[in-house]
Formats: C-alpha cells, structure tokens, sequence
C-alpha cells in the first residue's frame, strides 16, 4: 500500500468521479460488492443511520474497502467532508472516531485539500473508551456447578430405574442383557436423530449464493410524486405494484437529475424485496431502478404495453425471489455490481467469464434505459 500511495497523484476536491478505477489495486468480487454498497450509501449521508453504518464498517477498515485505497474512498470522501467539519463537540468526535481517523488520512494521502477546508484533529483529547457489550457472568459461573454434577447423575440414573422397575429384586443374566440392549438401541436411536438435526441446520445455514434470481423485479406504476417535505434531494411516490395490498411509498434520491412533472404517471422498473427504509421520517418500501453515469441518471424503462405488477427477470435467471433481502447477506450489492447497459441500452447481468444476460419479461422482451451506454444500474 505504501508504494501505491508514494506513486498516487492526488487530486483535488471536486475530481473523485474523474479518477481511473483501473489505477487502483484489484478487487475481489466482495470487495467490489462493499465498493458499490458504499457509492449508493454516500447518496445518503442525510440519514443518520447511513453515517453510523460507515463508521461501524470502518472500525476494522483502514480504507472503506478493506486495507488498500479505491476510488470509493474518493467519493465518500467528498460527501463525508461538509459534514464531518462540523463534528467539533466531544462527543461527535467519539460517535464518529472510525471516519474521523479514516478521512484524515485520505486528506493526506489521495487528496489535495485546501488548508480552509482540511479537516483538523486534535489527537490528544481524552474521548471514551467504546463500550462493548459482555455476557453477565452468571451462567458462566453456574456452568462448571452444573458439569460437575451431570456426570454422577447420570451414573445413579440407570440404577434407580432398574431398581424402580424390579420392585427390588436382582434381576437375572437375561433380563440385564436385554436391557442393556434396549439402552443401547435407544442411545443409537438418540444420536441418528441428533445427527439427522445437525446436517438439517448445517443445511439451512449454508450460505445462499448471490443471484439475480433471488431479487424481486417487478413493472411499477408510478400514480402520483412530490418532493419529501424534509429531504430536498428526495422524492415521495406513490406507486402501484398490482398487489392487493394497494400501490406502495417508495423515495427517490432523483429531485437534481428527474423534474417533478417527469415522475408523474409513467411506468418504472421497482425493486420490490428490499427491507423497507425510514428516509426522513417516511418508510419507503423499495427502490426505482435507474442508469446513471456522473452526471445523468434516467430511468430504466419495462416493456412497451406492461402492466403494473409484471414479473422481470435476468435471462437464465428466472426463479422464485426471496420474500424479503436480508441486508447481512448483500445479496442485492453483490449482483448489482454486475449490472450495466448495453450500446442498444438494453440492462444486463454479466458474470465473469459468461455471456451478458439481459433484463427481459415473461415473453423476452427487453427493458432498457434512453441514452446511457455502459452505464452504473441500481
């Protein structure tokens, strides 16, 4: 890393989205995944819970990827900065000490940073310790009590049930051998079974691979939009997804790059599986799907004549979605690195080494973008 950043020349504010991905060190497809998650979450930085989830990523992080620098850094950067110059008090230093440490060495490291704007952190404040939760030492404590025990009980246990069993009396050669058969079979019986309970929750804890298929892609309409009353970059639609629940809230960072009166009425690709996010204070209950370059973003456009409620899905990649995404799994940032749009503007799923597939419908129709070429989709 060192070397990287002794040859890196910096840049200066304003020219992340200029900086060459390819001058970076190479990622892994989960580092990629953590980069793309990342870039979207730096669109949000108005919500608070987006700021504590990069400094909870950071605490064991040198860099927002890992340990070496990527353009990703660059972006976050840029976003972080307005809001960090503000954290002066005690106590904003010790909620946000991982992006503190970490933006200060970005500043001095891939950036030129005006002496005005430069952060300035006084090390030798006394900040406190973080806090981490440890189990109470009570059943700790109990458990050595408790193991030492079990052996002897489990010794006089047979004795009193055969005793309990006989009235008494000694019983014959026959009948020990016969009941010495039974526990046995009764003890195989036990671990075949236990056994069997294993393998079934080993199974259902493997690990699901991140595909497409496991993402709900559904044709949405949108009924009406207006701006978020406490976001200005946001925008508060109202949509239709064919359920029968009726149609859904869903907010849209899009006020800089979509006019209000280009939200109305018009169907858009939904991502429907995502778990519901409160944005300023309203829930939102998916996402729209869009291609953006650095200074447009258009909609991803369904298939002439669907229907509110159709069914998308990459070629190949028809299969049942999952009800809902679980966040911890990144299935949903995994796959969306992947995505891009074609010189057709036709959205595609390409994995290394395979064919592109392409976003289609029930009869294989494509869904495309207007004017972006080998564009970032989410």
């Amino acid at each position: 890393m060192a070397d990287f950043i002794a040859k890196f020349n910096k840049l200066k504010l304003g020219e992340a989205s200029k900086a060459d991905e390819a001058s970076f060190p190479q990622f892994s497809a989960e580092q990629k995944a953590l980069a793309a998650q990342f870039d979207t979450l730096s669109t949000r930085f108005d919500e608070p819970e987006s700021v504590v989830a990069l400094n909870d990523s950071l605490r064991t992080k040198t860099f927002v990827t890992g340990n070496t620098p990527s353009k990703t850094d660059l972006v976050v950067f840029e976003k972080v900065l307005p809001l960090a110059s503000k954290w002066t008090s005690n106590e904003d230093l010790a909620k946000h000490r991982h992006i503190l440490r970490w933006a200060d060495l970005v500043q001095n490291t891939l950036f030129e940073v005006p002496q005005d704007q430069k952060l300035t952190l006084n090390y030798d404040v006394e900040l406190p310790r973080e806090v981490k939760e440890k189990k109470k030492p009570a059943a700790a404590a109990a458990a050595p009590a408790a193991a030492a025990a079990a052996p002897a009980a489990a010794k006089e246990a047979p004795a009193k049930q055969a005793e309990a069993a006989t009235g008494g009396k000694e019983l014959t050669e026959e009948e020990k051998q016969a009941r010495a058969a039974a526990a046995k079979a009764k003890k195989e019986a036990k671990a075949k079974a236990k056994a069997e309970q294993n393998a079934k929750q080993q199974a259902a804890a493997a690990p699901v691979p991140a595909t497409p298929a496991l993402i709900d892609f559904r044709v949405g309409f949108i009924q009406k939009a207006e701006k978020h009353p406490n976001a200005d970059s946001l925008y508060v639609s109202t949509i239709d997804l064919g359920e029968e629940t009726g149609p859904r809230t869903i907010c849209s960072g899009l006020v800089k790059y979509v006019p209000l009166e280009d939200m109305q009425e018009r169907y858009v690709v939904v991502i429907a599986n995502l778990k519901p996010v409160a944005m300023r204070g309203i829930k939102s209950m998916g996402m729209v799907l869009c291609a953006s370059n650095e200074s447009t973003v258009e909609f991803v456009n369904p298939p002439a004549g669907s229907k509110a409620g159709d069914k998308l899905f990459f070629e190949s990649f028809d299969g049942t979605p999952e009800k809902q995404l679980n966040p911890k799994k990144k299935v949903w940032e995994t796959c969306q690195a992947l995505f891009s749009t074609t010189e057709n503007f036709e959205i595609t799923y390409t994995e290394e080494g395979k064919e592109p597939k392409k976003l289609v419908n029930a009869k294989g129709e494509f869904c495309k973008n207007s004017t972006l070429v080998k564009a970032d989709v989410k």
